[in-house]
């Protein structure tokens, strides 16, 4: 349970103010059990908020950091189970920016891979998916070094990436990593056939495979659930809700609607027992409750009020659906506990009434979704979608055929230059460089065996595709038919510009590291201590080295070395945060009103070019590119900005809009108003709104600075935060410091 605290000696506590009493010491093991307690009691729903919040605080004030990510990740878990996303935005922050602080993020302690998995599962249930599998994808690479094959806190990280390759709709994917969960958890289980974990990896895996209509391999799943807690006599554990759940979903399934209404209502039972009616889990598995009651009535079912109709019937059980979300009671620092697969109302388990949704094939919510897909020369889907298909449809099945000794070992996906890989593509963007393509990523091995041979074979690959009414793609190599669908057209891509051809091509078959090379300098990483390498690297290179979306990585290694790009040390975000600190000050506080008062529109308009930047950057090493990426070039600069201003994770939200109010106004301040609108009114009424927006955003940053503890000072001149943020570097290499 303590992982985070046993995995960590914090033995420098002195920062607890000069003169004071020294507070009392924070008991881990003490705020574990009384945590313990409240939920033994369930009494979570009323208790384990306030409890949590004053450990917290008891935390911090005792200046124990080990404790404090002790509670955070409990916190995380209570908030999710809860449905506070919202709040729970502040915690995950929060937990990140004190494991940075700790010296975590460099190394491989159980603490850190914890509290990336938490922070990922709370940014999943906040579907915030990003950033959610970056996390889970950081917590892979810390995990296979930190814990052993068979610790079962692999087996909820593999469940917990399930979840969300289920529900942004990778089926085949999810069901991958619930067969590896299964597979850790028996592996490390004294007893299987009573074993809790095991029972609710079955009922996960029943449900994926629901999902993919694979009714037999569910069925068999479902049923066991129910036997192991038979078995094992854990019907009064919280987690007998999602069996009892599950099993109401395939008596749904199998038109046996009053057994499904009997094992919602005993679902409710248990819900009401742990976590009380006002959650997530009450209202979705009650809803689905009330489906069935009236599906039973419409077809002359008499549902019944009591007995053991769920439990005697589990073994009969031949198809099933979804289920309804039951979280994990705990889901802290120690214990990281196997969640449900979450979904909606029976009937209703995907958006368009189809369980189990291709994504291949169902509608498509990509740029211009609303253009006609007659007009041959607008493709109705986004640039990753499409790229998406291709890999299905036509990629993925050469190799199957002609490579399949490397089926497990080619790494596939979309990453890099092109507005496509930001998802940012729309109409305009396909006059050049877009049309069906995908990257394939080989070791260096792979590569001098099949690589020439493979890229013939690519680029020999048929790119016309069709769109139907509903954006649905389809390539005529898959379907064995060039015609066009009935109210489809057939495509094409249009031309590649010759700064995307040749040894600058964007698709087609790399070695890993010749393709970081080609857009970073670096085959992989700097080292954490390479300060002078990491600052040579501008955000936008950045940007493009860890954007867009892998498909497939059957070996983690293109995974592993794109998240060593994005793992920015923290003493260079801290750096860069200063730089950008000084511009604004220099651009926005200083300059800018002495180049207005000059009359000097042409400095004036550089100055706030560079203000805009400089603020426009901050926001996103604040928010840490870890968790939200980094700043794209200027194209797609307000593009990315407005996204992540838009989170409800966000730090500094605001900013975004303030920034291009001040850029609407530079006109009239600059030029008394010859542009945008604003003409008429002199340039005294802009030079004052501006003014006034640049102090708004200081103060907004030295808030924010404040409470991430950066700074002890409330000077809004961002030139004197400098030294206070530098204190924070724990490298004495001097390229980190300013002059």
């Amino acid at each position: 349970m303590a992982a985070a605290q046993s995995a960590i000696d914090d033995d420098e506590n002195d920062e607890n103010g000069e003169g004071g009493e020294t507070p009392a010491d924070f008991d881990v093991d003490a705020f574990l059990k009384g945590l313990d307690d409240i939920f033994n009691r369930h009494a979570a729903s009323t208790e384990a908020g306030p409890y949590l919040e004053q450990a917290a605080v008891d935390a911090e004030n005792a200046g124990d950091a080990a404790g404090l990510l002790t509670v955070l990740n409990e916190t995380m878990g209570f908030y999710r189970s809860q449905g506070r996303h919202k709040e729970n935005q502040w915690i995950v922050q929060r937990a990140l920016e004190l494991a940075a602080r700790m010296g975590l993020t460099t190394g491989t302690s159980e603490a850190w891979a914890t509290t990336l998995i938490n922070c990922a599962t709370a940014m999943r249930a906040a579907k915030q998916y990003d950033q959610a599998e970056d996390l889970y994808h950081q917590a892979q690479d810390v995990c296979r070094r930190a814990f052993s094959p068979t610790d079962r806190r692999l087996a909820a990280l593999h469940n917990n990436l399930s979840m969300l390759y289920s529900e942004t709709d990778r089926l085949d994917k999810a069901e991958t990593e619930l067969r590896e969960a299964l597979r850790i958890i028996e592996a490390s289980s004294v007893n299987p056939d009573a074993d809790i974990d095991v029972a609710s990896s079955h009922t996960n895996l029943a449900l994926i495979l629901l999902a993919e209509h694979k009714l037999e391999g569910a069925h068999w799943h479902a049923a066991k659930t129910l036997e192991i807690y038979r078995t094992g006599h854990l019907e009064h554990s919280a987690h007998y809700a999602s069996a009892l759940a599950g099993f109401a979903q395939v008596c749904f399934a199998e038109e046996r609607f009053a057994d499904a209404a009997d094992g919602y209502r005993r679902a409710l039972g248990v819900i009401e027992e742990c976590y009380g009616k006002d959650t997530d889990y009450w209202r979705i598995t009650e809803e689905n409750l009330r489906e069935a009651e009236r599906q039973a009535a419409a077809h002359g079912e008499r549902i019944q009020s009591d007995g053991d109709t769920a439990t005697d019937a589990a073994t009969d059980v031949k198809k099933s659906g979804a289920t309804s979300a039951i979280a994990e009671e705990r889901a802290g620092a120690g214990s990281p506990a196997v969640e449900n697969i979450a979904s909606s109302v029976p009937g209703h388990a995907s958006d368009d009434g189809r369980p189990g949704a291709n994504p291949l094939t169902e509608p498509v919510d990509g740029a211009d979704s609303g253009s006609d897909s007659s007009d041959a020369t607008v493709c109705p889907v986004s640039g990753l979608k499409l790229a998406r298909a291709f890999w299905a449809q036509a990629v993925r099945p050469l190799i199957e055929a002609r490579y399949p000794q490397y089926v497990g070992r080619i790494a596939a996906g979309l990453v890099g230059h092109g507005s496509e890989c930001y998802g940012f593509d729309d109409e305009y963007s396909q006059d050049h460089d877009f049309g069906p393509r995908c990257c394939l990523w080989l070791a260096d091995e792979d590569y001098e065996a099949i690589g020439e041979r493979l890229q013939a074979d690519y680029e020999a690959l048929p790119r016309d595709f069709t769109v139907d009414g509903q954006n649905r793609v389809t390539f005529a190599a898959a379907e064995g038919d060039d015609e066009a669908t009935e109210d489809g057209s057939a495509q094409r891509f249009s031309p590649a510009t010759p700064r995307a051809q040749g040894v600058n091509r964007r698709d087609g078959v790399f070695r890993i590291g010749d393709f970081f090379t080609a857009i970073t300098g670096y085959p992989a990483a700097p080292a954490p201590t390479a300060a002078h390498e990491w600052l040579m690297l501008d955000e936008a290179t950045l940007a493009a080295a860890t954007n867009g979306e892998v498909f497939a990585d059957p070996t983690g290694m293109f995974s592993k070395t794109r998240q060593g790009f994005k793992d920015m040390p923290d003493d260079v975000r801290l750096a860069l945060i200063s730089k950008r600190l000084g511009m604004i000050a220099q651009a926005g506080q200083y300059n800018l009103p002495r180049s207005l008062k000059r009359g000097d529109g042409a400095a004036a308009w550089l100055t706030i070019r560079e203000f805009v930047n400089a603020t426009a950057s901050l926001v996103f090493l604040i928010n840490v590119p870890m968790v939200v990426g980094y700043m794209p070039y200027y194209k797609w600069q307000f593009a990315a900005l407005r996204k992540l201003s838009g989170s409800m994770f966000a730090l500094l939200p605001g900013v975004c809009g303030q920034l291009e109010t001040v850029m609407r106004l530079s006109s009239a301040a600059c030029y008394g108003g010859a542009g945008f609108g604003e003409g008429g009114k002199g340039s005294a009424p802009a030079i004052e709104q501006i003014n006034g927006i640049v102090e708004e955003v200081a103060q907004a940053i030295v808030k924010e600075l404040l409470r991430e503890h950066l700074t002890t000072s409330g000077e809004t001149f961002l030139e004197w935060q400098r030294p206070y943020v530098e204190d924070h570097i724990a490298s004495d290499d001097p390229i980190l410091k300013s002059l």
